[in-house]
């Protein structure tokens, strides 16, 4: 009988650790760079943030290495290595407005990085997420409305979408768009036969049953409540456009794509018209240089002014003038980036990102169950949503919405969120990349009695 020995292949964790220490020493470089640049010298917390920020990496890594050996290798590295240049953005802001909000974010970035850890830890199979289909639409739904609590919720530039705890303010939309996308997928694993299949012909589009149109409907009308309540127009996007995406996912029907594009107009037309703070940053993006616009338009002005000061290379870390436009180490970083980093350091974060995107992706296809497609694309989906309302609106392309990037901008809701998200992905990788078993029946006609060696896919 012959005897067959499998060879797995590698998980590939020491090229993530390969990966993961250029992210930090690169970090680490950039916080050099503007303290030479600034001051003069090498700053001297830098040891502290470095060492912080390797520390909080390698510790997910262990994580990784132990109870999710075969995910994604990419991950981690390219979301330490966008946290890190959030980092030193935030931290020369601080030189020059005199604030302390990069020790916040390093904070903010050791407790996304913990739960993330304990999402890896105590979620063995990200399949187990299916039996709280409901509950998550619960969840989201509560975290949804939580700001509108009077004593809870706070109005913070316009928008109720912060609920405060003493001197602590958090965004519960963050966690609610991943809540959301579990249930999105819990649901449409179920119904997407009867979503993909049924329905009247119309030219080259098979159009949805009426009753088929329920969940949609629902899904726009609250995203048009989350508008109309808190004043939130990206949160009502974000939201909208995700469940328009994982349901032509689930289905790969482009009715649907049709059907919510015409909502989605819809929906705009009605905001644009009806309600004042829409219409007003309807009209901030159509006539920003208006003079009548200057007061409201200088956020947007100024950050327009500051990517066209950095040009195709930037002015260098620390040689411009980001500081000149409000908000610049929150809802505009992605301008001062451009500032000082110029054409090519918009074009290199946009490139992680994409990374980022194509990994949960490539996982969304290599995954074997429906649940964990839908869900690993429905999280891409959304990281690529909220780059696009972000750095569509700090370059007039759409409206201004008030959403932050992902892991570069100050704010710990955000960073949180998107720690779990990067966590989630790379635990559905991990069984997508886990060796399918070994099953063996018994000796074959002929076997010799050698030894095989057969290499696992």
């Amino acid at each position: 009988m012959a005897t067959v020995l499998p060879v797995y292949p590698s998980t590939r964790r020491n090229v993530e650790l390969v990966l993961l220490l250029g992210a930090v020493v690169i970090a680490a470089g950039a916080w050099a760079v503007v303290g030479l640049t600034m001051d003069g010298a090498l700053p001297a917390n830098l040891a502290l943030y470095a060492g912080g920020l390797a520390a909080l990496a390698l510790l997910l890594h262990g994580v990784l290495r132990w109870k999710a050996p075969h995910a994604d290798p990419i991950l981690l590295p390219v979301a330490t290595l966008l946290n890190g240049i959030g980092l030193v953005v935030i931290h020369r802001l601080d030189i020059t407005e005199d604030t302390a909000a990069a020790g916040r974010q390093l904070l903010w970035s050791a407790l996304g990085i913990v739960i993330a850890g304990a999402v890896l830890w105590f979620v063995r199979d990200h399949r187990v997420l299916r039996r709280y289909t409901f509950t998550a639409m619960v969840v989201g739904l509560v975290l949804l409305l939580l700001p509108l609590l009077p004593g809870l919720g706070r109005t913070i530039n316009g928008a109720r979408i912060w609920i405060g705890i003493g001197p602590l303010s958090f965004q519960p939309g963050e966690l609610a768009k991943l809540v959301l996308a579990v249930f999105f997928a819990g649901y449409l694993v179920v119904h997407r036969d009867a979503l993909s299949l049924m329905g009247p012909k119309l030219l080259f589009l098979r159009l949805p049953r009426a009753r088929d149109l329920g969940p949609i409907l629902l899904a726009w009308l609250a995203s048009v409540g989350v508008l109309v309540l808190q004043r939130d127009l990206g949160t009502s996007l974000l939201f909208f456009g995700l469940f328009v995406a994982m349901l032509y996912v689930a289905t790969e029907r482009v009715s649907w794509i049709v059907v919510g594009l015409g909502l989605f107009a819809a929906g705009a037309v009605l905001a644009a018209n009806v309600f004042g703070h829409v219409q007003e940053r309807v009209d901030i993006w159509l006539h920003p240089f208006a003079p009548d616009n200057l007061d409201r338009s200088y956020q947007l002005v100024q950050g327009l002014f500051g990517m066209a000061n950095g040009g195709l290379l930037g002015t260098g870390l620390g040689e411009g003038r980001p500081d000149i436009v409000p908000f610049a180490n929150s809802d505009f970083i992605y301008t001062s980036i451009g500032e000082e980093l110029g054409l090519v350091g918009l074009f290199a974060v946009l490139l992680l990102y994409g990374v980022i995107v194509e990994r949960g992706l490539r996982t969304a296809i290599a995954v074997r169950d429906g649940f964990g497609k839908l869900l690993a694309a429905g999280l891409a989906f959304s990281m690529t949503l909220q780059i696009f309302v972000v750095v569509g609106g700090v370059t007039r392309v759409i409206p201004l919405t008030g959403l932050t990037m992902p892991f570069l901008a100050a704010g710990g809701s955000s960073l949180v969120s998107n720690w779990v998200l990067v966590a989630v992905l790379l635990r559905i990788s991990d069984l997508a990349r886990r060796p399918a078993p070994v099953v063996t029946d018994g000796p074959e006609p002929g076997d010799t009695g050698a030894t095989q060696v057969v290499r696992l896919p």
